[in-house]
Formats: C-alpha cells, structure tokens, sequence
C-alpha cells in the first residue's frame, strides 16, 4: 500500500537541521518522537490534537521558533548541535541494557521489564476505522488524536479531501464512484460550515468567530465518513507496543495492516529489543488467532442466524441489561471492610440487617465532604458493577470509548441503525444537504457491502448509529457520567450520560444522591444556555417531522 494522502511538511534545511534529532523521520506519516522531555511532549501532542498542522510543524512553530533568542533557545541550540554529533543511537542504544531486554524479554518471555519503559509513536494521516481498532486496545496505551470537534476537516491536499481510500475498492470496480460520493460529502460540510457559521452570526453578532467556529464544527462533524482520515499520537509502553503490532499485522484491512508495518519500522529504530519476539514462529501463530475471530463470529452467524434482521429498529438509547439488587449493601460492606478484623460475608450480612437511616448516616461519613468530581470515589465502589447496552451515533461513541479501563465492545459500523441529524442544522434549514450526504454514503456501503462489509466500514458516517456495550464498576460510573455530563461536553453524549444516572438513581436511591452530575443543557460548549437558539431546539426537538427524520 502507498503512504495515504497527508500535508508533508516543506522544512527548510536549517529547520530540518533544528528537528531531525527529535523525530525517527521527517516525511512519513507515521514515525515516533525521540528525544523530547515528558512535559514538552504532552503540550505538543495535546496542541496538535486541535491544530490543522502535522504535529512536527506545531513543535517547530510553536515550541521552537518562538524561544529562539532566548536562553531556552540558546540551551535548545546547544543540545541539537550535540545530538547531530551524538545521535539518540549512540547515546541510547547502550549493550547492556539492550542485551538484558534481549535475554529476559525476548528469550525468557518476562513481559513485566516491558512494562517500565515507553515512547511516543505518531500517525499523521489514518483513518477513523484505523484509529478505533488501535484505540480499543485499553491497557497502557494512551491515545490523544486530532479532534473533529475543534478542527477544520474540509482542506484539501493537491485538490484531494482527506480521506482514505482502501486499495480493495479498485479491485470492486468502485473507485470511482467511491471518490464521486467521498468529494461529495466533503463539499457537502464545507457547505455546511459556512451557511451554518452565517446562521449563528446574526443571532450572534458580537460572539466571537472561535467561539462560533467551534459550535459549528461540534454540530455539522458527524457528517463525516469513517474514511476520513486525521492524526493521533500514542504514548505506550514496550508490551503495549508489541501487541499493536502483533494484533494489526493480519488484520482484514490492508491499511491497518500497513500501518502496523510502519508502526514496527519507526519503533525498531528505537526500541527494538521490545519488538524481537514480533519474528517468532509461535509469534506468528498468535497473529492468526487474533486476525480469524471475526471470521468465526460470521461463521456462527450464518449456522446460528443471531442476526434477526438488515434493520434493527429496537434502539432504545440506554439500557441497564444487568445490575445487582444487593450493590449498596455491597458497597458499603466494602467500605468497613479494610478497617475491621471479620471476614467479607459476615460484615455483609451485618449491614443487610440495618435500617436505611443506619445505612444512609454510614455512606455520608464517607461521602458528604466530596465537594468536586475529582474528589476521588472510593475503591470499595468498584465491588459493584453495571451492564448497559448503548445506542448511539458513532460521534458521541467515540468520546465514549475513551473510558478504556471499563469493559466495553462494539458492534460493527454500519447503517443499519439508523442515524442521527443534528437538530440546529434544521433550526437554520439545512438539514435537507445532511440527509442528502447521508443518503450518498449509504448507497456507497450498499455496493460495497456486497464484496465486503469490514471494508464497507469505511463508508459509514459519525451521524450513524452504533450499538455497544458498557460493563463498569460503580467508581468507572462515578468517573464517566459526572466528567461527561459537564458544560464543556457534547450534547450527545451528555444525554447518555444523564440518562443512565437517572436509571442509577432509581436501583441505588442511597448512592445515587452522590453523583454530581450536571442536568442542565448548554447548547454553546464551556458558555452556558444561550436562551434563543435553546428556545427553537427544544421546538424543534417537539417537531414530529423532526423526530421522523432522527429515524433516518
């Protein structure tokens, strides 16, 4: 497969001269971050996560250029002009290190030395598709990629959108109709971009254009197509990094398979004693486990017919599909349970004699002086946990998804949930150009399903619907519902969000009072209720045409 489409930086040669010692390479889409300090990585990466520009030209500008005459800058100079005479090689490939990983990790298999050290691997240009299988690995491995929130995705490189492409589509005869519909829904949110931002602007003439920038871009994204293609950055340790790797080699899709390629090339350059075990025959052996699952779920389908229909009309947003009757008693159980000397089934059996006044005076001691969502809840919540199934559109899951440390799987992308239209583009008479996009896409999936449906994927939009489970302690559900409920939040997902809290409240009426959940609407992220435009969406949200055309 070639390099996708991405903005290749157009360094000067002293610039590159200023930047080759920090990167493994300056003009791939994929490589990592060398030599940096751990604090001007975070910024970085979290800078780039909302700029247009490829992460190696924000450090440039924005962490390098501007301290140039300083003493920062002086120190900075100095320790390039080192590191060209004494490159990350020399300095960091010391025998006795890489031999010890070599023998204890490799050859002895002991992943826990694997463990305690890490880097930063960047994609510069891949697909959302791409970005979820990686992003579904949960365990150290952290991700933070460009957000469809706050960036503009309507640029075009050398006349082309960013999107990808699968090289299978050609094989389908489908290209060019693939890259007709593609060009299509991207012209479609350019065009909603500016008859949206001309709409707020004279409700809002005074707002700023950021300000209103921003809405415009959290309301009009989910017209975009998993094609599309954007940037993401990981900070992973060795393990983490050799399962990306081993997990994506034989994967279906051949970007994803490429992109493991790449991501083993630019991380050899500096870890390669972590990747050894990549080349084992029982290494090999593994990546065919991983990469026939989803065979075997088809497989299972076709015998079994678990599938009821092509479209699934039970899409109840939040389920609670399991729960346990007994998890306040549990709880605080759990709570006692550090401080005394009886075993777990004793103390439970005494606070289960207790009245409720008893059992409400025991949790307040413990939770009445938790004034701020990052008042930590404690551990003991973790003994209970919940089951929810979820249906929502694809572009509030994937804010969703990033509570990693919980159990959580999906089903596939697809249209055949239905989709969801932002309301405000009906409030301004554009939701006529949405439905049409939409419609667009999922004839492309139609015909590409008939060849493959894991490669029809890539034609699915963030409008449409996705169902998938959520299984998390009773802490994860403190974490997630009071962080995604705030004003700063998308819509979408807040009413997830405030949904299972109510559930919550009703099966744990003790605990529940605890959460600190905002209930409130905000239709402008981080400002509050602006009373206009929050009169005629709750009109609209009344409309009967409007909930019909929410069905999709």
């Amino acid at each position: 497969m070639e390099e996708p489409i991405f903005e290749k930086p157009n360094f000067s040669q002293e610039e590159k001269y200023l930047l080759e010692p920090f990167f493994t390479n300056l003009e791939r889409s994929v490589y990592a971050i060398t030599f940096l300090p751990p604090e001007m990585v975070g910024a970085l990466c979290s800078r780039a996560s909302r700029s247009r520009d490829d992460l190696r030209l924000v450090f440039l500008n924005e962490f390098v250029k501007p301290f140039g005459e300083t003493a920062h800058g002086q120190a900075f100079l100095e320790l390039v002009s080192f590191l060209h005479r004494h490159p990350f090689e020399e300095i960091f490939a010391n025998p006795k290190a890489r031999d010890f990983y070599i023998k204890w990790l490799a050859e002895y298999g002991d992943d826990s030395i694997a463990q305690m050290s890490g880097c930063h691997l960047v994609f510069a240009s891949i697909s959302q598709i791409a970005i979820k299988h990686f992003e579904n690995q949960r365990i150290a491995l952290a991700p933070i990629e460009k957000s469809t929130r706050y960036v503009d995705f309507s640029k075009t490189i050398s006349g082309h959108y960013l999107y990808f492409t699968p090289p299978e589509i050609a094989d389908m005869g489908l290209e060019r109709k693939y890259e007709e519909d593609m060009n299509y829904i991207f012209d479609t949110y350019r065009l909603l971009f500016q008859k949206y931002f001309d709409h707020l602007k004279k409700f809002f003439p005074n707002e700023k254009d950021i300000v209103i920038k921003t809405k415009v871009f959290d309301t009009i994204r989910t017209i975009l197509p998993m094609a599309t293609l954007s940037q993401v950055a990981f900070f992973g340790n060795g393990q983490s990094f050799e399962y990306l790797i081993n997990r994506s080699l034989e994967h279906h899709l051949s970007e994803i398979r490429w992109l493991a390629n790449r991501a083993y090339e630019e991380l050899n350059k500096i870890i390669p004693s972590f990747l050894r075990r990549i080349h084992k025959e029982e290494t090999k052996l593994y990546r065919q486990y991983l990469s026939k699952r989803y065979e075997k779920i088809i497989e299972l389908d076709e015998q079994f017919k678990f599938s009821s229909s092509h479209l699934n009309e039970d899409n109840q947003r939040v389920r609670l599909l399991e729960y346990d009757p007994e998890g306040e008693d549990k709880i605080i159980a759990s709570l006692i349970y550090s401080g005394v000397n009886e075993s777990f089934d004793k103390i439970l059996d005494r606070v289960k004699s207790l009245t409720i006044r008893e059992k409400e005076n025991i949790l307040a001691k413990f939770l009445d002086e938790r004034k701020y969502r990052w008042f930590k809840i404690p551990r003991a919540f973790e003994s209970v946990y919940l089951r929810f199934e979820i249906v929502t559109n694809i572009g509030a899951w994937r804010d969703l998804q990033r509570h990693r440390m919980q159990t959580q799987y999906h089903q596939q992308f697809s249209p055949d949930n239905g989709y969801e239209i932002p309301i405000e583009l009906y409030e301004a008479k554009l939701g006529d150009y949405f439905v049409a996009g939409i419609q667009k896409l999922e004839d492309l999936y139609s015909k590409i399903e008939k060849f493959d449906r894991q490669l029809a994927q890539y034609s699915v939009a963030l409008a449409h619907r996705i169902r998938f489970i959520q299984y998390q302690n009773l802490r994860q559900f403190f974490w997630e519902t009071e962080l995604r409920t705030t004003s700063q939040g998308h819509p979408d997902y807040r009413k997830i969000e405030q949904e299972k809290t109510r559930i919550v409240r009703k099966i744990y009426p003790l605990i529940g009072k605890y959460l600190l959940v905002d209930f409130n609407d905000y239709d402008f992220a981080r400002r509050g209720t602006i009373e206009k435009i929050q009169e005629k969406t709750e009109e609209l949200k009344r409309s009967k045409l409007i909930n019909d055309y929410k069905d999709g």
